[in-house]
């Protein structure tokens, strides 16, 4: 009996500004040519590995932005989301589509797939048998987030607003600015800084601390929650009592609100909170427990102010969707590596379970966008 063909395997590039991650890298598009994939990889000033470095391992460079017109059996791979259009998609992809939990437009990006009988394999919603995801960037997330958030905190006892973020070559860079960022706000706040994580058992809230720790935080000052501490339901003045309160938990249904515009007005002159740092970036999500700010801000601009009485100190917000590109090279080396068993099974996937529960799922979100959007008279 002969072996399942491998698929060809397209990396488009990334249309996002200042997003330079890969879901596939030099090391990993190796394995899978080595496994008889057939490897494509479009060419990307903005992807943080070289052109040549796919190249060299046996990939074919391909022109930027030319999935399109792929073969319509060629799986197209990504990160995130697709420019916003109304054209059919009728190839497979494999990327982040922010669909599942009824974002903005959600309805209107499944609909391009069902109008161009295509597929989606969502990468936020391929799990193992235990339901954990096979690879996420939620360590990176919280870490780049938690770097953020002091950056912004030490910009805001200078009295300014932090400025535009670029990619770091490592981790020991970022750590460096980082601690001394962080050692200039403290003299001039007077104090130690204290951080709220919530979410600290996860992969994002172990980044969120561990960036932390590396910055200089005393541990006591580092304060964890999980699901334990916010069941008595929020809002929670031991957000109000910190410098910087970081949210890292995976955001599935309606549950109380962590802070609010009421709770902030009621927190009075006496509030510590400086600044908040959505890790889970759930803005448009109708269940965000952090209702405070309505847009994503960018490494252009890392945060947006929350408006608040005139009396009270400043309070910022970050909610960059895709932190993680802040250390692209590392993030994408971890989650490709993570991603690669997966992908090896693709030649299988009629049979693959990773596969096959993610083609169910779209299978059935695509059939709620449909319904929804012929309510809307939309169809």
């Amino acid at each position: 009996m002969s072996l399942p063909i491998p698929p060809a395997v397209w990396l488009r590039c990334e249309t996002k500004e200042f997003e330079h991650r890969a879901a596939l890298t030099p090391t990993t598009a190796k394995a899978l040519i080595d496994a008889g994939f057939d490897v494509s990889v479009e060419r990307d000033p903005q992807r943080i590995f070289d052109d040549e470095e796919y190249a060299a391992v046996g990939a074919k460079l391909v022109p930027h932005s030319a999935w399109p017109n792929a073969p319509k059996d060629t799986l197209i791979l990504g990160l995130k989301e697709l420019p916003v259009q109304t054209t059919p998609l009728p190839h497979t992809h494999i990327q982040f589509a922010h669909c599942y939990k009824r974002q903005a437009g959600w309805a209107d990006i499944l609909k391009r797939f069902a109008d161009g009988n295509g597929t989606l394999y969502d990468l936020e919603f391929l799990q193992d048998a235990s339901g954990r995801r096979v690879a996420a960037f939620g360590f990176h997330a919280g870490f780049a987030g938690a770097a953020v958030g002091v950056l912004a905190f030490a910009a805001q006892k200078d009295g300014d607003k932090l400025g535009r973020l670029e990619a770091y070559k490592n981790e020991g860079e970022l750590v460096a600015d980082v601690r001394k960022a962080l050692e200039q706000a403290e003299k001039k706040a007077g104090r130690k800084t204290k951080a709220l994580v919530i979410g600290a058992l996860g992969r994002c809230g172990k980044g969120a601390v561990d960036l932390f720790r590396k910055a200089g935080l005393e541990e006591e000052n580092i304060i964890k929650w999980d699901m334990a501490e916010t069941a008595k339901g929020g809002p929670f003045q031991e957000i109000l009592d910190v410098d910087i309160f970081v949210n890292c938990i995976y955001l599935l249904t309606k549950i109380p609100n962590f802070i609010d515009a009421a709770f902030l007005e009621q927190a009075g002159a006496s509030r510590r909170l400086g600044v908040v740092v959505d890790v889970s970036c759930d803005t448009t999500n109708p269940n965000n427990p952090i209702p405070i700010y309505d847009i994503n801000t960018t490494f252009e601009e890392p945060t947006v102010t929350v408006d608040v009485p005139s009396t009270q100190p400043p309070l910022s917000v970050v909610s960059i969707d895709h932190l993680p590109t802040l250390l692209p090279r590392e993030s994408s080396e971890a989650f490709s590596a993570d991603l690669l068993p997966s992908l090896l099974e693709l030649p299988n996937r009629q049979h693959a379970r990773v596969w096959t529960e993610a083609e169910a799922l779209y299978k059935q979100f695509r059939q709620e966008a449909v319904e929804e959007l012929k309510k809307k008279g939309r169809a």
